[in-house]
This record gives structure tokens, sequence and C-alpha cells, in this order.
């Protein structure tokens, strides 16, 4: 199991910015392993309760929330990674465990009960927040990303391109599936995740103190679209 509590900040930047920027940091971080010469594909499938509870908290600001979600990152691993991700006293907290992708595909049904069989405690107590609030799958969101990372401090740097999703259709599998764009193709997600303190010259290079920090939930944006004059 992993249990991750680091500061997070996000920034919209533009496209045209990264070359630049994946220039500079390469010379003091180290370039992800699966980056290639385009990045490597995220695809989550969302899940949330009947009354879209993670959503409304996102979209109000409340100070502690929190979001259920299954990730790949390739369509032949048969390992996928449920994650609890939640936000507490300013820190993003990441707790994660690795499913089958037949447990996936139970999950999407709705059958959470093979979460009850498994040693960790988060995925009891994932069952329990799980079938006790009623969540169900909504949402597949997915973007191309390059990551570079800093074993001190745990620092990583990441640029989310091509936003797309749906709603649809919640076959995480499936690699055909259609989607709609959610964020502008010049339009960039700059991620710069530490623990501790981010060092003055990685500072330098992305310029955070230049740019204007966002609240920018991938998932919330992608939902967004469907939820016009929800109010």
């Amino acid at each position: 199991m992993l249990d991750v509590s680091r500061k997070e900040l996000k920034y919209i930047i533009s496209t045209q910015e990264v070359a630049g920027l994946r220039r500079r940091l390469s010379a003091v971080m180290q370039e992800d392993s699966h980056n290639g010469s385009d990045g490597y594909r995220v695809r989550s499938l969302y899940f949330d309760t009947l009354s879209d509870r993670d959503f409304e908290e996102k979209v109000d600001g409340y100070d502690k929330r929190q979001k259920i979600r299954l990730r790949i990152y390739g369509f032949g691993n048969q390992t996928v990674k449920l994650e609890l991700k939640a936000k507490e006293d300013g820190f993003q907290r990441k707790r994660s465990l690795s499913v089958s992708r037949e447990e996936a595909e139970q999950m999407i049904r709705c059958e959470y009960g093979f979460l009850m069989g498994k040693s960790e405690p988060l995925a009891h107590y994932i069952y329990t927040l799980m079938t006790t609030r009623c969540y169900r799958p909504k949402c597949i969101v997915e973007y191309d990303r390059i990551a570079y990372c800093m074993d001190t401090n745990e620092i990583r740097v990441t640029f989310d391109m091509n936003l797309r999703a749906t709603e649809a259709d919640v076959a995480l599998f499936d690699e055909d599936l259609p989607l709609y764009p959610v964020a502008n193709r010049a339009e960039t997600t700059m991620e710069v995740k530490y623990n501790g303190f981010l060092f003055t010259h990685i500072k330098n290079i992305i310029k955070t103190s230049d740019r204007m920090q966002v609240s920018n939930s991938k998932y919330c944006r992608a939902r967004t679209i469907t939820k016009r004059g929800r109010r």
C-alpha cells in the first residue's frame, strides 16, 4: 500500500512553454522513464455518490474533501491502482493499493465485496465508504503526461495535456472509448508536488511566483460540462 502526503500546486500554462521547461528541468531533475518523446497516457475512472457529493464539495471549496478512482497507465497491464485522494490541512494525501483487472471490473459493476477479503486496512475503509455512501462509477478522465522527479523532498513536476473525458461510458479498459475534449489543446496543467519545501533552483525554472495558482480538478472540469446550470 502507498501512503503519500505532500504539497501540491497547480498552474495553467501554454503548451508552447512545455518544451522550454522540459529542457531546463532535464538538467536538474530525472525524467520519468515512461515519458518517451510524447509522454504517457493516464486514464482514471472516478466514483462518486448518488448525489455527487465529492464533486459538489470540490466546487464549493470545502477544505476537507476526497476522491476515489481507479487508474491505469496502459491497456495491457493486469494491475490497476485503486486510489483514495484527500485534501487535509492544505496537504494532498494519496493512499493507494493494487487490484487486479478482474477486481477493477467488479468495481465497475458496483461489486465491492472483494475489498473485505484483502489484508490492507485501506481496502476495508474504502469498502465501508463506498457502500455506506452509495458510490457509483461516474466519469472517465484521460490525458497525456510528461513527468520529472527528484528523490530529495520527493519533488515531482508534471505536465498534463490534451485533457479528455466521458460520462457516457465507464468501460475503463476500452481502447477505443469515445472521449470529448475538456481543455483547449493549447492549454497544459503543470503540477508541482513536494514534501517539506521546493528548492529555489527548481522554483526559478518553473517561475511559480510569476504564475497564478489554480484549483484545477480534472474530475470536476470533466463533469462541469454536463453539470452546467445545476443551480
